[in-house]
């Protein structure tokens, strides 16, 4: 037992005992603290010792990029530091300056080229708004990012960046380091650096003549330099601008009155677009930076800063045809004689969705291009609606057969408004083939009231449309109170195409960045609907080409396994008071199609507001001429199979239906003849999976669900009885033929033989007659079908108004 000289000495080692574990954890915690800092500033050092050195050449100049095609071939460039005006500080007004300093750097003058202040700041909202709702790199560290690293999103990569910052805050000075800035930054259509900028957007090579709104409008690109680009996409960078604006207020660069007077400027008025030269593909190539943008797992700000390649799906063979077609007289004479017409033109692949051409502009001057149509939300789609919103979704959801009867009479929406076909004649009962192949408007609205607006919708977006609101019944004829693009229309007639799978339409295969990483694409792909409603849709949907009554005929091309449908929209009896337009003038016209291998999808109308101009006569057949000449382009010297018919799609009198789904029309027959006339198709093992399985209860509507197992069973067995019998009996007629045939001389044959080898000649001889013919085919084509009007015979006999007055197809 210890002793104590005291109970005082007692009493404090006893509380010495006491503090000891406390004061050991201690240790411990500075121990781990101390090694973790020891541990990191290692790793820092060691991470800032592989940081490239600062370069004022690479400080000064960022690089362009190159865009490859589906061959690995140079499509285009983002010019770089050859396509540049480069600016000194002092020939940049102070408001260009402080409306970049407001939105991306406020405190740039106050701090050492990383700003604590903004990185707490950053934290806070990142943990109260969610990851990445507030950023904290200085307009200092922007630069470094832009001249000398990657778009790794790793801790490597920043934190060389923060170290290259204040590297660069001690060898330059603030307005050296804002220069250089601003003359790296990429601001869209091939603009690098706010000199090239200014004249891209406001023609304005003196920056000094630049205003308030001007600056604030430049700001606001470099975030997203293909969403904000001002040009095409205005209302979204006047939405930035006005922020940007209302930033510098709020930072005291500018008064309360020039914050209002700039925010009342009307951005489309503000620009004066100049192109960049020598830019073949402009549409498509704004199209692939709009769409890297969107890909997942890069930053936009990174994109521009670390030089990319970037690899395209684009075929350039299509995409020459397509814009010579389309933006030259050269194949189409009948363009209409005004400057606000235009085109919006996509190509697909229909298989994986892959663009392989777009024409977004009628002129085939750049000075002249504004808007790219083929993604622009361009017009109401008229008929080409009716597969996605009617018929489509019957099929689906409904089990409706081709030959579904429909009574094409007198009929109303369910608000009581009435509806009409146009000219106001009624075909009574009709199939729903008939009357997606004439475009009749009555079965159409009938068959989106069977099925309900819900589903009827969520087939549409399945297939990638996307609708600001809830449809109402005026959208089954193309009353959108909205409007659609070609590439819209495209992706989504693809699917049916495509066996029912959805691919989302995309033109970038992949990006490699300059120090080797690749960035993959993966756009979406989805079985959106059962193969045999696919197939039963394109099967009545080539009828519409090649079927005497069918609207599409101009758009046929011979010996190809094509499916397409038309489209007109009209205006409204107050627009035609209005604007003096004529009976027979619309503003816009449509036809998409589609064969296993390409998808194509055609908008003509006008770039101005609905009275800018209407299409009349031959003019109405311009969607139908372009189709048709691209498509007969694109598949020349292909092989194109027909589409593949799954098994469980049976057929009675030439009409589809689901084999475990008969209808009641083909039953009663089978009874009434007393065998059945359904051809099941071969199984195919792939189509398997297409269909769900029958519920057990036989007698129960499974609305449209697969083929039962051992119902296929059933037909092959079946199958294979008939072809017995038919075997045997033709054995039995052999036998017959040879009796017949025993005693007959042989030189019978040698002159038979003679006599073919002729005939093979003859018919050799045809065909070389025939080729010489299609070689001008193209050309002849427009002259065996001018006079006639095939719309006439088919979309003419479609309704006026819409639904509370909105314009639907004829």
């Amino acid at each position: 037992m210890a002793q104590y000289r005291s109970r005082s000495e007692k009493r404090r080692m006893e509380e010495k005992k006491k503090r000891s574990p406390v004061k050991k954890m201690l240790i411990i915690i500075i121990g781990v603290f101390v090694v973790g800092m020891v541990a990191m500033t290692a790793t820092a050092a060691s991470m800032i010792s592989d940081a490239p050195e600062l370069n004022a050449e690479e400080l000064t100049f960022s690089e362009g990029s190159t865009i490859y095609d589906m061959n690995d071939n140079e499509l285009g460039r983002l010019q770089g530091s050859e396509n540049r005006t480069y600016r000194e500080i002092d020939e940049m007004p102070e408001h260009l300056m402080n409306a970049f300093i407001a939105v991306e750097d406020y405190r740039f003058y106050e701090h050492s080229g990383i700003d604590l202040y903004r990185i707490g700041g950053a934290i806070v909202s990142n943990i109260t708004d969610g990851f990445g709702s507030e950023g904290a790199s200085t307009i200092t560290q922007q630069l470094v990012k832009q001249a000398f690293l990657s778009a790794d999103q790793s801790i490597e990569r920043k934190v060389q960046e923060q170290w290259l910052a204040l590297q660069m805050e001690q060898q330059y000075s603030k307005d050296e380091i804002l220069e250089m800035y601003l003359n790296s930054s990429y601001f869209d259509s091939s603009a690098w650096g706010v000199g090239e900028a200014a004249i891209r957007y406001f023609d304005k090579e003196n920056l000094d003549e630049l205003t308030i709104a001007d600056a604030a409008v430049l700001a606001a690109i470099p975030r997203r330099p293909s969403y904000y680009n001002p040009q095409n996409n205005p209302t979204e960078a006047e939405e930035r601008r006005d922020l940007i604006i209302s930033l510098m207020e709020e930072h005291a660069f500018i008064s309360e009155d020039e914050a209002t007077d700039a925010m009342a400027v009307n951005i489309e008025d503000q620009l004066d677009y100049t192109p960049p030269e020598d830019v073949a593909y402009q549409s498509i190539i704004d199209h692939v930076m709009e769409e890297v943008e969107n890909i997942d797992g890069i930053e936009t700000t990174d994109i521009y800063a670390a030089g990319f390649d970037i690899y395209t799906t684009i075929d350039p063979d299509a995409q020459d045809i397509a814009q010579e077609v389309i933006q030259s007289e050269d194949y189409i004479s009948q363009y209409p004689d005004n400057d606000e017409f235009q085109v919006g033109f996509s190509l697909l692949d229909t298989e994986t969705g892959a663009i392989r051409a777009m024409v977004g502009n009628r002129q085939e001057t750049e000075e002249k291009r504004g808007l790219n149509y083929a993604t622009a939300a361009s017009g109401q789609p008229g008929s080409t609606i009716k597969p996605i919103l009617d018929y489509g979704p019957a099929i689906e959801e409904l089990g409706w057969y081709t030959g579904e009867t429909i009574v094409d009479e007198p009929h109303e929406y369910s608000n009581g408004d009435s509806i009409r076909n146009y000219g106001g004649n009624y075909s009574g009962e009709v199939s729903m083939r008939e009357a997606l192949v004439r475009s009749l408007n009555i079965p159409a609205v009938k068959a989106i009231q069977e099925v309900g607006l819900e589903d009827a919708q969520a087939f549409a977006e399945d297939l990638g449309l996307d609708f600001d609101e809830d449809i109402t019944e005026g959208y089954a004829l193309g009353g959108f109170g909205g409007y659609l693009s070609s590439l819209d229309m495209a992706g989504a007639y693809a699917a049916f195409g495509n066996e029912g799978t959805y691919n989302e339409p995309f033109s970038v295969r992949k990006m490699e960045f300059r120090d080797g990483r690749e960035v993959e694409n993966s756009p979406e792909s989805e079985q959106v609907m059962y193969e045999s409603t696919a197939y039963m849709m394109s099967d009545m949907l080539k009828d519409v080409v090649d079927d005497s009554s069918g609207t599409g005929q101009r758009a046929n091309v011979d010996g190809l396994p094509l499916a397409g449908k038309t489209g007109t929209s009209n205006f409204t009896q107050e627009e035609q008071e209005e604007n003096d337009i004529p009976d027979g003038g619309v503003p816009d016209v449509w036809f998409n199609g589609y064969t296993t291998n390409y998808t194509a999808a055609v908008w003509t109308g006008f770039s101005g507001d609905r009275a800018s101009g209407y299409l009349m006569g031959e003019e109405r057949n311009i969607a139908q001429d372009i189709f048709r000449i691209v498509m007969t382009n694109v598949h020349e010297g292909e092989g194109t199979e027909d589409f593949s018919r799954p098994n469980s799609i049976c057929e009675s009198d030439g009409e589809l239906y689901r084999c475990d789904d008969p209808p009641a029309q083909v039953t009663e027959e089978e009874d009434e003849e007393g065998n059945e006339e359904e051809t099941p198709v071969t199984p195919d093992e792939d189509a398997i999976e297409e269909e769900e399985p029958e519920e057990e209860d036989e007698d129960e509507d499974d609305e449209g669900e697969g083929e039962d197992e051992d119902d296929q069973d059933e037909n092959e067995g079946e199958d294979e009885s008939v072809e017995d019998e038919e075997e045997t009996e033709e054995d039995e007629q052999d036998e017959e033929e040879e009796s017949e045939t025993e005693g007959e001389d042989d030189v019978d044959e040698d002159e038979d033989e003679a006599e073919q080898e002729g005939e093979s000649a003859e018919d050799e001889d045809e065909v070389e007659e025939d080729e010489g013919e299609d070689e001008n085919e193209a050309d002849d084509d427009d002259d065996e079908v001018e006079t006639q009007d095939y719309d006439g015979e088919g979309d003419e006999n479609e309704q006026e108004d819409g639904e509370n007055g909105e314009d639907t197809d004829e």
